[in-house]
């Protein structure tokens, strides 16, 4: 299970330390991903002392012991809902809204999409967890008469009209943990689908950890390395920006990675050829 943190308005992510899905010692019964939150959540918090979070989560995060959890954390929440894994919440929302509370409003942009809002505050999570409130917010867009997109929150921040846009982009950010480090570290060159299943117990799970922590330090150089940056726009994707740097590595003793970036963006060695090793 893997945490980012993500920001609506900017490109890069930044992974956390993962938390393997895997039986832990004295377990009787197999793993999964919502006890896999009750410990990534809390090691975060003690990890990084101080620091205060709106975590996002899926619908498997909207129950009463993981929000709980959050709060106790002091951290905030956005966390998707659906009609089928809700109910109760969506009968209690419908309710609500049969008798005129809530607020609901829509705005049309210069380009012509139409973006609807409709929330209400301090809803009953559901019958087991009466006593949690949430607030609700749902979003939808269309354009030329076709809704191109729909989706719906929970979260603490008590919603109004002046914040409900910001909330909603928080929330679709969380789609960011999923495209732009999930996929990433699948896809563009860090090979994390390979089959590591050598080793006899952790090392699959080491593996891991290590491409994304490698994956970690790509991010933050990209986000403030301006030589980093340079290099990375010389090429059309990552991956291909890798490649370079293995064939740089192999060939040349680098002395410093200022040459090393250097000799990237102006296409030169950037670094003293190795020399043959004649033992």
């Amino acid at each position: 299970m893997g945490a980012a943190i993500v920001h609506p308005d900017k490109a890069q992510v930044f992974p956390l330390f993962p938390e393997a899905i895997t039986q832990q010692d004295g377990a009787t019964k197999n793993d999964c991903e919502s006890n896999a939150a009750k410990r990534l959540l809390p090691a975060i918090n003690q990890a990084l002392p101080g620091m205060r979070f709106i975590v996002l989560q899926d619908a498997i995060g909207a129950d009463g012991p993981n929000i709980k959890m959050i709060k106790n954390h002091g951290n905030s929440y956005i966390i998707t809902v659906t009609a089928d894994d809700q109910v109760s919440l969506y009968n209690n929302v419908l309710q609500h809204f049969s008798q005129n509370e809530g607020n609901e409003f829509e705005i049309t942009d210069d380009d012509g999409v139409t973006r609807g809002y409709r929330f209400i505050n301090g809803v009953a999570l559901n019958k087991t967890h009466p006593d949690i409130l949430a607030n609700f917010l749902d979003y939808w867009e269309y354009k030329d008469e076709k809704q191109i997109y729909s989706h719906q929150w929970i979260t603490d921040i008590e919603l109004t009209r002046e914040n409900v846009n910001a909330v909603m982009r928080a929330g679709r950010a969380r789609w960011k943990v999923e495209n732009e480090t999930f996929n990433t570290l699948k896809n563009l060159g860090y090979n994390l689908e390979h089959n590591y299943g050598h080793g006899k117990q952790y090392l699959s799970t080491t593996f891991a950890t290590l491409m994304m922590l490698a994956f970690l330090v790509d991010q933050v150089q990209e986000h403030v390395c301006v030589l980093f940056r340079a290099a990375r726009n010389m090429f059309y994707s990552r991956k291909a920006l890798w490649e370079e740097m293995r064939g740089l590595f192999r060939g040349f003793f680098i002395k410093c990675w200022e040459d090393f970036w250097l000799g990237i963006i102006f296409e030169w060695g950037g670094g003293e050829l190795r020399p043959d090793d004649t033992s």
